[in-house]
């Protein structure tokens, strides 16, 4: 069954600004879906429209089958998670929890048994008594969080919840959320600018921009087969490499010339969907894992490149490189001691690469 539809959604303001363009989706009942994007990408209006706090210029929302476009905020059976917790600060946590139960005129026993399960899925309990200005900001979050959960809504919707935490807490509350949606099972949309969270947290992620959608897919998929350059440059930490470079086929042998003289081979299946592409100019994509000391690999995927930045991080070391026309980020093994200005060659495993449209950033069928 599906928990929230999107048909043909419009948002436009006065003036003639449009901001969410004709969008189609449909999340399925008890999914856990992430809309990530750049600032300004339309993803923080769409969960608003689906909340009911911004209206819809066209096309349908529906949640779990029922239309709710003309439906007040409090009869669409939501609940949402702000980025500033929106606690009542006279208020104890206990009365928090329970405000919202109390105005829909649930019986006493009522509130305080559903009180009482969420702070203990929740494991805030010992915090019942408490104001929110006694509670560290991970606290505070738990309790916006138990607000929802009390509410039993058919979905919850999460407006970038953890940008006000440090990076500490957020891994912490990344591992709550996932936990809370595999005990509870209810449709969540959880928006964020944070790629992390969106490849940690979703069973699918919605990469927009410019209130389109670029992509929906697993987090695999996202990551590891990108329709276009946008949504390869959005996901990955550091993002994946781009290159300019221009395909070479040499008596069936295909190859990637970049800057400097710099030549790659291009092995198989790639090769097989690049030979179509003869002289013509590519862009190639290349993550910093997929970018390695020499002696990994062969001499025919190999580039001259000099150490501009090391940045050691304890686990691994990431390297930033000048070569084939470019700077480009490699990462290696912990042990690499080099410094800047050193010479080395780094071999790119052309098996992972991607290539790109220059002009339009799509894939080629070589990057799939």
């Amino acid at each position: 069954m599906t928990g929230v539809a999107f048909s043909g959604v419009v948002k436009a303001y006065d003036g003639g600004q449009t901001v969410v363009h004709g969008v189609d989706l449909e999340i399925a009942r008890g999914e856990f879906v992430v809309f990530v994007g750049p600032s300004g990408c339309g993803k923080s209006t769409l969960l608003r429209m689906v909340a009911g706090l911004e209206s819809i210029t066209a096309g349908t929302i529906a949640i779990e089958g029922r239309v709710v476009n003309a439906l007040p905020p409090r009869e669409r059976d939501i609940a949402m998670v702000f980025q500033d917790y929106a606690l009542y600060p006279h208020k104890s946590v206990f009365d928090n929890l329970a405000f919202g139960l109390k105005l829909r005129g649930c019986p006493p026993g009522e509130i305080r048994r559903r009180v009482d399960e969420a702070a203990s899925i929740l494991q805030i309990g010992q915090l019942l008594d408490r104001k929110p200005r006694a509670l560290s900001g991970g606290q505070r979050q738990r309790v916006a969080m138990g607000r929802a959960i009390v509410r039993q809504p058919k979905a919850f919707l999460f407006d970038e919840p953890l940008s006000n935490l440090d990076a500490q807490l957020r891994a912490e509350m990344r591992v709550e959320i996932k936990k809370l949606h595999q005990r509870l099972g209810a449709t969540t949309i959880y928006v964020t600018h944070d790629q992390v969270e969106a490849m940690t947290l979703a069973q699918r992620i919605v990469v927009l921009s410019g209130g389109r959608i670029m992509q929906v897919g697993t987090p695999d998929e996202i990551y590891h087969r990108p329709r276009s350059r946008f949504v390869a440059g959005f996901t990955g930490s550091p993002p994946m490499n781009f290159l300019a470079g221009r395909v070479r086929v040499t008596a069936g042998s295909v190859a990637l010339e970049l800057g400097e003289g710099a030549t790659v081979a291009v092995p198989e299946p790639a090769a097989s969907a690049l030979r179509a592409h003869a002289q013509r100019e590519v862009t190639l994509g290349i993550r910093p894992e997929h970018i390695r000391l020499a002696a990994a690999g062969p001499a025919d995927q190999r580039v001259s490149a000099r150490v501009v930045v090391s940045e050691p991080l304890g686990a691994e070391t990431l390297l930033t490189l000048a070569g084939a026309g470019s700077e480009f980020v490699a990462r290696v093994g912990p042990d690499a001691m080099l410094r800047p200005g050193q010479a080395l060659d780094a071999w790119f495993d052309m098996s992972r690469m991607h290539a790109f449209d220059p002009a339009d950033g799509a894939a080629l069928e070589a990057a799939r």
